[in-house]
């Protein structure tokens, strides 16, 4: 089997519109799906990863490559800021390591990926002159991720969905989407993101018995690397002082 288009599927609604477009301009044989597990996603995205390949009977590979807590013992601190480690060893890295495997194995095919411009004033920027339905080297979407040799083994990446709305996303998946989202939460993934705001953490800490683990597990890292997961001076103090604390003001 040969695959023309690659689609790396977070569990997310961007991802998996790419992954429907993929297989309605290609087909569903020739479309594979690549999941980087984080080991630190909510059961419910685990179980919609697999809904995806039940429900367009695709194909996706899972790769890990590590866990968010082992990088931010190994770093020292959580991620957040320029520094965001759990996307570029967990996801990237094994990403472009699967992407280069692959193609020197069947040849060169599409990577699509689910970046959106209005999804922040930074990727607006960095995608002002790219155009949706256009294919680029992988160094020209992501400079300082992605190197050449990959063009060279005739790897193109296009960007579907990156002048779409949220509400134009969640209209095209027609209900299907993670159920995370009808929860309360505009981006699923990792759960929550470490490198997120505060009331996105605390809400996602609050959420369920599952969240409750992640704080306990998040607080226990935090103290071996003595470093806190609140990064505005409201969450320190709130949550570290005894006065209360932000999931709890939910």
């Amino acid at each position: 089997m040969t695959y023309k288009i690659l689609v790396p599927v977070s569990g997310g609604k961007d991802s998996q519109a790419c992954l429907q477009l993929a297989i309605e301009a290609v087909g569903v044989n020739h479309v594979l799906g690549l999941f980087c597990d984080t080991k630190f996603e909510h059961p419910k995205t685990y179980q919609h990863v697999n809904f995806l390949r039940e429900f367009y009977g695709v194909e996706i590979d899972t790769v890990c490559a590590g866990s968010v807590l082992e990088q931010s013992k190994k770093w020292g601190r959580f991620p957040g800021g320029g520094s965001r480690h759990c996307t570029d060893y967990l996801k990237i890295q094994p990403t472009k390591q699967y992407i280069k495997t692959l193609a020197e194995k069947q040849g060169g095919f599409i990577v699509y990926y689910g970046m959106r411009s209005n999804e922040s004033s930074e990727r607006k920027k960095r995608y002002e002159y790219k155009i949706s339905s256009e294919t680029y080297l992988p160094h020209e979407i992501m400079p300082s991720k992605y190197p050449k040799y990959l063009a060279k083994l005739g790897i193109v990446f296009q960007l579907p969905v990156l002048d779409w709305t949220t509400d134009e996303v969640i209209s095209y998946l027609n209900g299907k989407q993670n159920p995370l989202y009808l929860e309360g939460f505009d981006r699923v993934g990792c759960f929550p993101c470490l490198a997120g705001g505060d009331q996105w953490k605390a809400k996602a800490f609050a959420h369920d018995e599952f969240g409750q683990k992640q704080f306990d597990d998040v607080m226990v890292v935090s103290k071996e690397i003595n470093k806190s997961i609140w990064t505005s001076k409201k969450g320190k103090f709130v949550n570290e002082s005894g006065q209360g604390c932000l999931i709890c003001q939910i």
